[in-house]
């Protein structure tokens, strides 16, 4: 009996330290969130993750799991990038969560497609792939819209066209290395179907 109540005992003991670990669990905060990207995100991605230079991502409205998962490579070095990686590495997985809950919540402004010349080809890879190159159709994953699947596939629509055009390029040449089906993919494609598609990827609402 007396063994019973030392093991109830050390037991009530223990739960405050499995208390103090539920931080990892908790929520995200977008309100920190905000406070860590005007510190740290601000200056390339602007302060609500909008339409800043071509160069780098629109990330507002985009899904927060994709954002996190982003942080955490270049953290690690799995995506290759200094620049990312020196500001992903001041960051703790729940400061990742935070502020990808931020940009997650705000909503992206529409873009456009610039390319007449390139439209119906960008429009016929997004929507019906490359048959005779088995290139799948954009659209299967990153949803007609370019809204994207939470969890899974990025949201596209409106993103930079000059983004997207070196985001393939980089898959295609393995500089890129933290999404094996998209380097795959853009393995297959020219410069002139990468084009193509950024292009109309950027007018995608």
């Amino acid at each position: 009996m007396k063994s019973r109540i030392v093991l109830l005992l050390a037991a009530s003991l223990a739960m405050p330290a499995l208390a103090a670990d539920a931080p990892a669990s908790s929520k995200p905060d977008p309100a920190k969130g905000q406070a860590l990207s005007t510190q740290v995100c601000g200056a390339c991605h602007t302060a609500d993750g909008t339409r800043g230079a071509a160069a780098n991502p629109i990330i507002a409205g985009q899904h927060p799991e994709y954002l996190v998962k982003q942080l955490a490579d270049f953290k690690s070095g799995k995506r290759d990038n200094a620049i990312m990686k020196g500001f992903a590495g001041t960051l703790s997985a729940a400061d990742m969560r935070n502020v990808a809950a931020f940009y997650g919540s705000k909503q992206a402004k529409p873009g456009t497609a610039k390319n007449k010349e390139l439209y119906p080809l960008g429009q016929k890879i997004y929507r019906g792939g490359i048959a005779e190159k088995n290139v799948p159709a954009c659209a299967g994953c990153h949803s007609p819209d370019g809204a994207g699947i939470p969890a899974q596939y990025p949201r596209l629509g409106g993103q930079h066209a000059d983004y997207v055009e070196a985001q393939l390029g980089s898959f295609r040449s393995g500089q890129r290395a933290n999404s094996a089906p998209m380097e795959d993919i853009a393995a297959r494609m020219s410069d002139r179907e990468i084009k193509a598609v950024a292009d109309y990827i950027a007018g995608l609402r």
